[in-house]
C-alpha cells in the first residue's frame, strides 16, 4: 500500500509564495565581494578562511554583504545581525568562552518548544544580536524536498530572520539561526499556515522523530520507515510540543540494521528494521561474485584495483558470528547465529537480501554525553511487528518507559541514565518482558542471581527445621 498523508498536502510553488526577486538575491559582485569588510576586525575568524575546506565565515561574509545592498524595508530585523555575529564571535575566540546567554522561555503561542531563546551579553557592543532565537523546523521525511520548498523556506528566514540555517541539527530538524523575539509569531504563522511545516522538538520534551530513506529507495528496509515516522510524529503532538519529560527524548528510524540515521548511538528509543527468517540467496549470483562477473560492494570501491575478489577473506572470513561457509560450490549460512549485521548483503547486494518475516528491533538509552557520558543503545526488544498503526508498538513498549521515566526519571536524567541508575531487571520488568540472550549488555559482568520473593515458593521465610529434616547436615 503507497504512504498516503493524514491530510491533503498542497504543493509549494516557489514564483507564488517568494518574497524576494532574482535580483534582489544577487545583488553583489565578486569583485564586490573581495573588497569587502564587515564593520569589525575579525582577524581569528578571518584565519577560518584559510585552507582547502569551505568555511562558515566566507559564507557569512556573503550573508552580510547581501544584506547591506538590501533596502531597509525587505528585512525586518536589523542588517547588521551578521556582521555582529562575527564580531561576537571574534571576542568569543578572544576570551576563551561564549558571550552568549539562555534567558527565560522564549516560545510561539501554544508551543512550549520549538524555539530555542539566545541573547547575546554584549547588547549596547553588538546591538543587532540583541536577540538570536532559534528556531527548529520539523523536517520533512528522509530529508526529501524540492527546490521550490528550499527556496521559499530561505526567503521567510532572510526576511523576518538572519538569513543563516543549518541543514540539519543532531536530531534532523532545520535550523534557523537568529531572529528577534517580535518576528517568532508571524515566522509560525508563515510556515504552519503557507508552507503546512510545524516546528521542531526542544527542551525536555520529544524531539523531533527522523527515519532513513527507508522503502522509498532502499531494497534493504524492513519496513516502511516514513509511513512510522509519520504516525508517531502526528501521534505525539503533546509530548512534541508541551515539554512534560524530565529530558529531552529522541526516536530515530532505521530501515535495516546498516543504521543510516545513526539510532543506534543517537536517540532514546531506537527501532532497527531486523528479520526473523532465513537470509535470501541466489547462489547463481554468488558464483558470479566468485568469478569477478559482478562487482563486490555494488562498484562502491572502483578506482583502483584491489586484486580479485575472495569471498573467505572479504565475507565468511569476516563474519562476527563465524556463521558461514561454502560447501559444495555453494554459499551456506547458519541462520540462527546470524546476528544481522549486514556485511555479507553489503558486499554482496545482489546475492543476499534480508529474510521476507520483517519487523524492528528496538534499543533503549542511546545518548551523546551530558551526566554519564556517552551510551549506545540497549537492545531491549529482538523482534516485533511493526505494522500500521503501529499500536502494538506504542501500548507495550513506548507508554510504558515513557511513564516509568516520568515517574522515577530525575531533572535532566535521559532514559539510558535512568536505566544505567535502576537497573536492566527494572526496565523488564516496566515492559513485562522477559530476559533473554540478546539483552544481555556485559556478559559475566556479574554473575549472581538475585531472587524476589514472589518468585520463591513459599517466599522468603521458611521453617529451619523443616528445611534441616530434607537436607541433611
Amino acid at each position: 500500500m503507497a504512504f498516503e498523508p493524514k491530510e491533503p498536502q498542497k504543493e509549494i510553488k516557489y514564483k507564488e509564495a517568494r518574497i524576494y526577486s532574482d535580483a534582489e538575491l544577487h545583488n553583489y559582485t565578486e569583485d564586490e565581494l573581495k573588497k569587502f569588510k564587515i564593520k569589525h576586525s575579525t582577524p581569528m575568524c578571518d584565519d577560518l578562511e584559510k585552507g582547502p575546506w569551505p568555511s562558515f565565515v566566507a559564507d557569512a561574509k556573503r550573508a552580510a554583504l547581501h544584506r547591506r545592498k538590501l533596502p531597509d524595508n525587505r528585512m525586518m530585523i536589523d542588517r547588521n545581525v551578521v556582521e555582529d555575529l562575527l564580531g561576537q564571535l571574534e571576542l568569543s575566540y578572544e576570551h576563551g568562552e561564549t558571550h552568549w546567554k539562555h534567558g527565560g522561555i522564549v516560545g510561539v503561542f501554544g508551543y512550549g518548544g520549538g524555539v530555542i531563546g539566545r541573547y547575546s551579553d554584549l547588547q549596547e557592543q553588538f546591538p543587532s544580536i540583541a536577540h538570536f532565537h532559534t528556531m527548529r523546523v520539523n523536517q520533512p521525511g528522509s530529508y526529501f524536498y524540492n527546490t521550490d520548498y528550499l527556496r521559499t523556506l530561505c526567503d521567510l528566514w532572510e526576511y523576518r530572520g538572519s538569513g543563516m540555517m543549518n541543514f540539519h541539527g543532531s536530531t534532523g530538524d532545520i535550523i534557523f539561526l537568529g531572529t528577534f523575539t517580535e518576528q517568532l509569531e508571524p515566522i509560525f504563522f508563515e510556515l504552519t499556515h503557507v508552507l503546512q511545516q510545524d516546528l521542531g522538538g526542544s527542551g525536555s520534551n520529544l524531539r523531533t522523530p527522523s527515519c532513513c530513506i527507508g522503502k522509498a529507495r532502499c531494497e534493504w528496509s524492513c519496513y516502511d520507515t516514513q509511513d512510522m515516522c509519520y504516525e508517531m510524529t502526528h501521534h505525539y503532538q503533546d509530548e512534541l510540543h508541551r515539554p512534560q519529560f524530565p529530558y529531552k527524548f529522541k526516536f530515530k528510524f532505521d530501515g535495516c540494521p546498516n543504521c543510516c540515521v545513526a539510532s543506534v548511538a543517537r536517540s532514546d528509543m531506537s527501532f532497527i528494521g531486523t528479520w526473523k527468517d532465513d537470509i535470501r540467496i541466489d547462489q547463481k549470483a554468488v558464483k558470479a561474485y566468485i568469478g569477478g562477473e559482478i562487482k563486490p560492494n555494488a562498484g562502491a570501491h572502483a578506482g583502483k584495483d584491489w586484486g580479485k575478489f575472495d569471498i573467505e577473506k572479504e565475507v565468511i572470513g569476516l563474519c562476527p558470528t563465524g556463521c558461514m561457509w561454502m560447501e559444495g560450490g555453494k554459499l551456506m549460512i547458519d541462520n540462527k547465529e546470524c546476528n544481522r549485521c549486514m556485511h555479507c548483503i553489503n558486499v554482496m547486494p545482489q546475492a543476499l537480501w534480508p529474510g521476507k518475516d520483517t519487523g524492528v528491533s528496538i534499543l533503549l538509552g542511546a545518548k551523546a554525553p551530558i551526566l554519564e557520558g556517552a551510551q549506545m543503545g540497549l537492545l531491549t526488544v529482538p523482534f516485533i511487528k511493526a505494522e500500521p498503526p503501529y499500536d502494538n508498538i506504542k501500548e507495550k513498549v513506548i507508554e510504558p518507559v515513557w511513564e516509568w521515566w516520568m515517574e522515577e526519571g530525575k531533572n535532566r536524567e535521559r532514559l539510558g541514565e535512568l536505566i544505567q541508575r535502576q537497573g536492566i531487571r527494572r526496565l523488564l520488568e516496566i515492559l513485562n518482558i522477559p530476559a533473554m540472550p540478546q539483552v544481555v549488555k556485559e556478559p559475566r559482568s556479574n554473575p549472581y542471581i538475585f531472587w524476589k520473593e514472589e518468585d520463591v515458593p513459599g517466599g522468603f521465610k521458611r521453617d529451619i527445621k523443616d528445611y534441616r529434616s530434607r537436607h541433611k547436615r
